[in-house]
């Protein structure tokens, strides 16, 4: 059995540890500038986590190689980056007996499209699945245990994926037919992890963290529940799960931008700082298109939309949430 990483970044690197003894080979595949010498040259990366691969994970930039003879080709890129990867998969001849697990949670802009949408834009033939839960990978490396959803139109794809990305005592994985709310949970709650760390640098305090979450979980599956999703499913690993998960973690990345749009810092520096992405910023951006779009009220993710893109002071954000008019709960 041969497993394919495409993406060579922290949660890429992540799996590829952790699923070592699950495969007999491994590749990691990244384009030539996404490569540090470090990682080519000793299979580790100490920036921003440390992770050592196994002597048997091969590094490479070519994509036809890497997916050559995988049964598990895990896509572990930016959301920005999961059309033009396609599209180079469909050139590298992926088979149709090759199974694609998405893992990045974030929409599409400007087309609002879901990931598995977009990888059916480009492979429609593909046999496909989406992984999503509290996933922090971080406490992964450190040995402590999760569990995710997989979820697939087909059954047999996400039973089969469920089985091999299974390691006992340490990632469990449950199986969901419900692609949607798997893939929007995951996605959407990234906004209110923003929204959660922004609270939390203003010394806010835990009643307002409850406040956030259950809001926030309010608005995640309104919008959910609109575009096909079971609300159930929100309620599960991929929603309730990471959204607990990464509202509370300073290992979060959408969590530590929230954290420092509270203290008052600009956007762009806060991602120079950081080096890496937070999907978040411009889940942002397409939860409040979408909202609009559905004709629905979305408060806290329209908060962090200004907060992010806006000029507007963390007390003017707490001050326009909490007067706003008032309503009955729903």
């Amino acid at each position: 059995m041969k497993l394919t990483v495409l993406g060579p970044g922290c949660w890429g690197l992540t799996l590829a540890w952790l699923l070592n003894n699950n495969f007999d080979e491994i590749c990691v595949w990244g384009r030539s500038q996404d490569i540090s010498d470090e990682l080519k040259t000793y299979k580790r990366t100490s920036k921003p986590l440390s992770v050592q691969l196994d002597d048997k994970v091969e590094i490479t930039d070519d994509l036809k190689k890497a997916i050559n003879n995988a049964e598990i080709i895990l896509l572990v890129v930016a959301t920005s980056g999961i059309r033009p990867v396609c599209r180079q998969l469909k050139e590298a001849g992926l088979k149709e007996n090759q199974i694609l697990v998405n893992l990045a949670k974030g929409l599409e802009l400007p087309s609002l499209k879901r990931m598995s949408e977009v990888i059916k834009d480009e492979l429609p033939n593909a046999k496909l699945a989406v992984l999503s839960g509290p996933t922090l990978a971080k406490e992964i490396l450190n040995g402590c245990p999760t569990a995710a959803s997989v979820a697939s139109d087909e059954m047999e794809t996400a039973e089969f994926v469920q089985k091999y990305l299974n390691v006992p005592s340490k990632f469990r994985l449950y199986t969901n037919s419900d692609v949607i709310g798997v893939e929007l949970g995951g996605s959407l709650k990234n906004v209110i992890a923003i929204a959660s760390g922004f609270a939390d640098a203003m010394n806010l305090g835990d009643n307002c963290r409850g406040t956030l979450l259950t809001r926030g979980m309010a608005e995640i599956v309104r919008v959910s529940a609109a575009l096909g999703a079971n609300p159930s499913t929100l309620y599960g690993l991929s929603g309730m799960g990471d959204l607990i998960a990464t509202c509370s973690s300073p290992f979060s990345r959408n969590f530590t931008v929230g954290s420092m749009l509270g203290k008052g810092k600009k956007i762009n520096d806060i991602l120079n700082e950081l080096g890496s992405v937070a999907e978040g910023v411009k889940t942002s951006k397409a939860l409040c298109e979408l909202a609009e779009k559905l004709n629905l009220e979305v408060p806290v993710s329209s908060a962090i939309y200004e907060a992010v893109y806006t000029d507007i002071t963390p007390n003017e954000i707490l001050n326009k949430l909490m007067n706003r008019k008032l309503k009955q709960e729903d």
